[in-house]
């Protein structure tokens, strides 16, 4: 199936990983960045909060510093990104996206302007949907058979940390537009 050219090119893949699926009480641990390019960046911050019985289970023991404050982290993530607005596309970003908006200090007040990427998250999900695939592809029992058939091999990839996240998104996203054209 030959899909059209996506929009932009323009695009930064990007997990995080945070204290609590509550994001009312939880805030992001970790986040990991990667470019088009290949171009990436692996932030932690410093937490002193409670943390869910799940997160200690699966991310804690992969936080191995340095931690950065809220303030440092938001420097070097706009130092990353640029001047350039990009999109930034994560695997369904739900929790992800409220984090990050939460990070930056979004409110109504500020009307987006204190983003450096545009305000509008890509979702992960909804691609694989419309290259027609089942959204859930890369979380359930069928993940290793999709990788194998898009020759993307996910042992490479540490799971739950943002950084490995990101990049095996990044990877699956190249691999789908490849077989697609």
């Amino acid at each position: 199936m030959k899909l059209p050219k996506p929009f932009s090119d323009d695009l930064i893949f990007w997990d995080t990983e945070f204290s609590s699926f509550d994001i009312h009480k939880g805030e992001i641990l970790s986040i990991g960045m990667v470019k088009m390019s290949g171009e990436e960046l692996y932030i932690e911050l410093e937490h002193r909060g409670q943390v869910s019985e799940w997160v200690k289970e699966n991310v804690v023991s992969q936080l191995k510093g340095p931690k950065l404050n809220r303030e440092e982290a938001v420097k070097r993530i706009r130092d990353f990104i640029g001047d350039g607005m990009p999109y930034l596309m994560a695997y369904v970003q739900t929790f992800d996206i409220p984090y990050l908006y939460k990070l930056f200090g979004v409110d109504d007040s500020k009307n987006n302007k204190s983003l450096p990427f545009n305000w509008i998250p890509m979702d992960f999900a909804s691609v694989l949907f419309a290259y027609g695939y089942d959204p859930e592809e890369l979380v359930t029992a069928r993940r290793e058979k999709f990788c194998r058939k898009i020759g993307v091999k996910r042992s490479e990839y540490r799971e739950h940390h943002a950084l490995d996240d990101a990049k095996f998104l990044r990877d699956v996203y190249i691999a789908l537009i490849k077989s697609k054209k």
